[in-house]
């Protein structure tokens, strides 16, 4: 059947019924998974937050050991100069010489001073950096050991492995059946006309249980539960015109036809 194919309102009924029942089929099978893939997802981001974290404590280390690097070359340097100064000192011939040699050298012992207190800071945040990666050991009592970044993205992997793998099995007990409905559905909304394809489309997102087709219930609209009128009910049995519910503008079908299309769309599943 194709677009094409001028197609009576109960055929459009059916149609338009039946895509209701795969979707809301198809949402429940969304539902049975919870909120499964949105913590997994939430998991996966904050592994990655972590592991850009642990990126950047990583650069500062490496900043802070180019620094000691430095700092040692810098003391290296200003030692064999110390030692420089000191033999010149002897061969000096007055004191005004001697005096500025003495005051190299101490200049050279303040660099020292200055470059080993650089160097003491930089082991400092270097261990305090790397107690963020791998945890810090309580040495008082009353303190608590901290969990380090990479135990955390050991915990949160863990966590989420066990999150994929209960994923993965509720999405084999209804993959099957998911797929087949989708595939059905895919196929019925070819069928049905642009304008009523459009309208179902829109009543679905306006309303949170995703039903814009009901059927009668007891002399009601199903989803509003308001009375409908027995003349109006008469008329949806006719099926020779679509009718929406005057409260919710959901698109109303008579009972016998819902209890028709949910017996087939239940064997299609089932079969």
């Amino acid at each position: 059947m194709s677009k094409t194919t001028e197609l009576t309102v109960e055929e459009k009924l059916r149609l338009i019924y039946d895509l209701q029942l795969i979707d809301s089929r198809i949402d429940q099978i969304k539902s049975t998974r919870g909120e499964l893939p949105l913590e997994i997802e939430d998991m996966e981001d904050e592994i990655a937050g972590l592991q850009t974290r642990k990126e950047k404590i990583l650069e500062k280390i490496s900043e802070a050991e180019e620094e000691i690097k430095k700092r040692e070359i810098s003391i290296e340097d200003s030692n064999k100069l110390i030692e420089r100064y000191t033999e010149q000192q002897k061969d000096v011939r007055n004191n005004r010489e001697f005096e500025a040699l003495a005051k190299e050298i101490e200049y050279k012992e303040l660099e020292i001073q200055l470059a080993e207190k650089k160097i003491k800071e930089a082991k400092f945040e270097i261990e305090k950096l790397t107690g963020m990666i791998d945890g810090v050991k309580a040495e008082e009592e009353g303190e608590k050991d901290q969990m380090g970044i990479d135990a955390l993205i050991k915990d949160r992997e863990e966590n989420l492995a066990h999150k994929r793998e209960e994923l993965a099995v509720l999405m084999q007990e209804t993959e099957k059946e998911e797929t087949l409905l989708q595939k059905r559905g895919d196929k019925i909304r070819k069928d049905i006309e642009e304008r009523l394809l459009n309208a179902y489309d829109r009543l679905r997102k306006n309303f949170k249980n995703g039903l814009a087709v009901v059927s009668i219930e007891r002399g009601a609209s199903g989803g509003s539960y308001f009375t409908i009128p027995p003349q109006r009910q008469m008329e949806i049995r006719m099926r020779n015109r679509i009718i929406v519910d005057e409260h919710s503008g959901r698109i109303l079908v008579d009972e016998e036809l819902a209890k028709e299309e949910r017996e087939k769309i239940s064997k299609l599943v089932e079969g």
